[in-house]
């Protein structure tokens, strides 16, 4: 964090120093919520949990190194009171990134925020000390606690927005006011929270229409939605995409084995890109970056050289591995939405493979009304694919057997009973695709990693 007196951070906060804080101690080190993760100078954040309660671990904490302990009730440590945690850490972020001198990247879109600011971050970290959103820890507590990594010599904050409602998008830009804004897309996702696209989309326009005249919005040429976008900021505008004229694009595009080439064209030149991550949509994915990278003055050539050595930096996302028995496994079982699985069968499909491609899929939740039609979709798009055969897990997915005619289909109740299929029917040199929401499908990518190479 940028260094700060308790004194300080309790004014920032709103809060109260206890009698035994020294208000003239400066911190200098991270603030921690995860008492193992607490070290020398840093401050902990005592949260109640539901299997635990931080202030239970603020001794602790502070035997470790921390300073002080910010929390909402008598700790046997020095600690700043406040009565609500987490809006003291978002007013404490709101204050460091005040103070930072930083440029503020904000990326939001339906499918594609964490590989995105993955992206980012990677080519950012080429032109000087770059601190990222970790996984996709983007909401109301991971937002704040990103901002406050910002150490003095930190250049680029590159932050994941993500959304479950009307005007979130904007509270996130309030705490950390972003100067470069990129919007992916807009898809069919947490229709729980948002009811329609076109409320999602208004949702992340936010970002958009928060920045000013002199920022810059980074939008997504080939998705109507998006594109609309421009005439919904003061901020100047930079395009990508594939199909649409876009002022950063993909052309000569070759899908390979599913690792895309591509030349890279961009105001001031043109370089080829070798990507190392699966599918197509990591070529928007690389364009967004490569366009953000861009305007921060990156030549073109070096982008493109960065992009063909960016790597996966997140878990459970077009993870490809090989087994020792010649199985190629896609792990793409972190989350999923209509758009991801379509682009997840497709990968699939373009993989290389001398036995058969099978695809093991989980419900893609929040999708209300309209779930049944979108899995029944999904099944037709891994046949169209060319997808041999399905494992449906789970209640709710059962449309995609009925979408999928013509191809070995199989609906299961739960995970082992995926697993236990798979056992029987996964052979050597198969290609096997893992993905659904969040934890459904994550104990089958589990079983495959178990015998990875």
């Amino acid at each position: 964090m940028i260094p700060m007196s308790l004194a300080q951070i309790a004014s920032a906060v709103d809060g109260k120093l206890s009698e035994n804080a020294d208000p003239e101690a400066v911190v200098t080190g991270d603030v921690e919520f995860d008492s193992r993760k607490a070290g020398p100078g840093g401050l902990f954040l005592a949260i109640p949990g539901e299997k635990a309660d931080g202030h239970d671990f603020a001794a602790k904490a502070c035997a470790q190194g921390a300073l002080a302990v910010i929390a909402t009730r008598p700790v046997e440590a020095p600690a700043i009171y406040v009565d609500d945690a987490v809006a003291a850490l978002t007013r404490l972020a709101r204050h460091v990134a005040a103070a930072s001198r930083a440029r503020i990247i904000g990326v939001t879109g339906s499918n594609g925020k964490t590989s995105t600011k993955d992206l980012i971050g990677q080519l950012c970290a080429r032109m000087g000390p770059t601190v990222a959103t970790e996984g996709n820890f983007n909401n109301e507590l991971g937002h704040p606690y990103t901002v406050c990594r910002v150490r003095p010599d930190t250049e680029y904050l590159v932050l994941e927005l993500a959304a479950r409602g009307i005007g979130h998008i904007t509270e996130l830009c309030e705490t950390a006011p972003p100067t470069v804004g990129a919007v992916l897309n807009v898809g069919i996702s947490h229709l729980d929270g948002f009811g329609d696209i076109e409320t999602t989309a208004r949702a992340k326009s936010e970002l958009p229409r928060f920045l000013g005249e002199d920022d810059t919005a980074v939008l997504n040429a080939d998705d109507p939605r998006v594109a609309r976008m421009a005439g919904a900021t003061r901020a100047r505008t930079l395009t990508f995409g594939v199909d649409n004229p876009a002022d950063v694009t993909a052309a000569d595009l070759d899908p390979g084995d599913g690792r895309h080439r591509f030349t890279l064209r961009a105001p001031g030149g043109a370089a080829p890109v070798r990507l190392r991550l699966w599918g197509l949509h990591h070529v928007y994915n690389a364009l967004a970056a490569a366009a953000v990278a861009r305007h921060l003055g990156a030549p073109v050539e070096a982008i493109a050289e960065w992009l063909s050595e960016a790597g996966r930096k997140s878990e459970r996302r077009m993870d490809v591995f090989t087994r020792p028995d010649g199985t190629v496994v896609i792990d793409d079982s972190y989350n999923a939405n209509p758009a991801s699985m379509a682009s997840a069968v497709r990968t699939l499909g373009q993989l290389p493979t001398e036995g058969r491609r099978l695809a093991v899929l989980g419900l893609m939740a929040d999708l209300e009304e309209q779930s049944e039609d979108c899995h029944r979709r999904l099944g037709e798009q891994a046949r169209d694919a060319g997808v041999d055969e399905i494992i449906a897990i789970g209640e709710g997915t059962e449309p995609i057997i009925d979408g999928a005619d013509g191809v070995t289909a199989t609906h299961v109740p739960d995970q082992p009973a995926a697993i236990a299929l798979l056992r029987n029917r996964l052979r050597p040199g198969d290609a096997v695709l893992v993905k659904g929401s969040r934890y459904r499908t994550w104990d089958v990518a589990d079983h495959l990693r178990a015998k990875e190479s």
